[in-house]
């Protein structure tokens, strides 16, 4: 049984930092790239940051770089994405997702992934 299962989400002020951590399991971790993914309140599903498989490639939006870092180890069956300088437009649930073609470049697209895990929510006050 496949299951992605986020953690460490939170309410915390601007300018803070969070890790969050998506725990895979029931399929070969190493073989599929992986993303996060962000919602908030009537607004569609869009990519904050994707790794290939290995960890060699990586992709952020705009909105997000030089402020958070996705990481992976395969060794444990964990992606993590470390948010610094948080703002209150960060404020969503924060989806992690796997696509198993993980082919380069690395996907942005939701549809492009094939498992999801249930979302953990962020909130930044201002």
């Amino acid at each position: 049984q496949v299951q992605l299962v986020e953690s460490g989400g939170g309410l915390l002020q601007a300018g803070g930092s969070l890790r969050l951590s998506c725990a895979a399991s029931g399929f070969t971790f190493s073989n599929y790239a992986m993303a996060w993914f962000r919602q908030a309140p009537g607004k569609e599903r869009g990519i904050v940051a994707a790794i290939s498989r290995l960890g060699l490639n990586t992709y952020y939006a705009d909105s997000v770089k030089d402020r958070f870092t996705i990481s992976r180890d395969n060794a444990k069956n964990t992606v993590y994405l470390q948010m610094n300088s948080l703002k209150p437009e960060d404020t969503a649930v924060y989806f992690c997702a796997a696509d198993r073609r993980g082919s380069l470049p690395v996907a942005t697209t939701a549809g492009t992934y094939d498992y999801w895990g249930q979302g953990t929510q962020v909130t930044v006050s201002s």
